[in-house]
């Protein structure tokens, strides 16, 4: 399952602390997208995810656990995927509460079934740049040093930039990808329509669309035409 996450070009990513109707969700799940990730930055919690991902377990698609919150860990998933958060001020954001989850649940720890992820979170308005006091203001040549460090020193499968509720500088996300070798570039925010799905595809490995998903379906469908069926 892990080699699966390689192939990925499109990824929603759902919130277990937002609604979202039957209709709607069967739609997200029917797509065609080539997985469902289930996280959110606040309100996550036990049970609303263990309800979300019941729910998508209706439908023959691959889900996976970002996890936040040690509280609301649920079993079942395919993966779990572990955020490293490298531009925060804060070093449990970086491995503080993975060592803390190890101590407490080290012996249930499904270890062949974590992915790391390196996330480098620039939008400073965003919730989980606010939680993770993370260090928005890195240039262009910050972040790729960042990932650099990711992907050759610590060897994390994923580098993920997040600019979670507003489109981000290609610019810079290319200039993150020319820098790695073998992690995958996942990036997420600000997705809204075809158009910027596409623009992201040409600068990233992965496109995860969130948001739009809430606020309009039909652009958020689009996404998925946008990057997987025009060879991007």
């Amino acid at each position: 399952m892990k080699q699966i996450v390689q192939a990925w070009r499109h990824v929603f990513k759902l919130d277990p602390d937002r609604p979202i109707d039957d209709q709607t969700l069967e739609a997200v799940c029917s797509s065609g997208t080539d997985a469902i990730m289930v996280g959110g930055s606040s309100g996550v919690t036990y049970d609303n995810t263990d309800c979300l991902l019941t729910r998508i377990r209706k439908f023959q698609i691959p889900c996976v656990l970002e996890v936040s919150s040690l509280e609301a860990i649920v079993p079942g998933f395919d993966l779990f995927l572990i955020p490293m958060v490298l531009n925060s001020c804060d070093p449990q954001w970086l491995i503080g509460n993975q060592a803390k989850a190890a101590e407490m649940y080290g012996e249930m720890i499904p270890w062949n079934l974590l992915v790391p992820e390196g996330y480098i979170v620039l939008n400073p308005d965003s919730t989980v740049a606010k939680r993770t006091e993370a260090n928005t203001l890195l240039t262009e040549s910050e972040s790729a040093a960042y990932a650099q460090i990711a992907d050759r020193m610590l060897q994390l499968p994923i580098v993920y930039v997040e600019y979670s509720g507003t489109f981000g500088n290609m610019e810079l996300v290319s200039a993150v990808g020319r820098r790695l070798e073998h992690a995958r570039l996942f990036y997420g925010g600000g997705i809204v329509d075809g158009e910027t799905a596409r623009l992201a595809a040409s600068a990233c490995d992965t496109v995860v669309v969130g948001n739009i998903v809430y606020s309009d379906l039909d652009k958020a469908l689009k996404t998925v035409d946008a990057i997987k069926n025009r060879g991007i």
